[in-house]
Parts: C-alpha cells; sequence; structure tokens
C-alpha cells in the first residue's frame, strides 16, 4: 500500500497511531503491576534487625 493519497494516508495513520496507543497503554500497565509489587513488599511485616551478623562475633 503505497501512502501517496489521502485515504492510504488515513490507514497509514490509523495503523500507525493504534499500535503507539497499544505499546502506551502496555507500558502503563507494567507500571501499575510493579507499583503494587513494591507496595506489597514495603507493606509485609520484616524483622527489625536483618543484618546476617552479630557485634560478639567480631570481638576477641
Amino acid at each position: 500500500m503505497s501512502r501517496n493519497n489521502a485515504s492510504n494516508i488515513q490507514k497509514h495513520n490509523n495503523k500507525l497511531h493504534k499500535a503507539q496507543a497499544k505499546a502506551k497503554k502496555a507500558a502503563a500497565e507494567r507500571k501499575e503491576k510493579l507499583a503494587a509489587i513494591v507496595k506489597k513488599f514495603n507493606n509485609q511485616d520484616t524483622p527489625k534487625d536483618t543484618t546476617p551478623w552479630t557485634d560478639s562475633d567480631s570481638s576477641n
């Protein structure tokens, strides 16, 4: 399909804009899912002291 007339230009632009909108929607959905995962992770109960060592190990 050549884009040398008005109807072909319009068809091309419609396809292009549809593809761009689809990509934008997918990116927004990924961002929302990531935000939900981060929020869930941050709300989990974690121990206050997460260090794998103790100070008594280093004393002589």
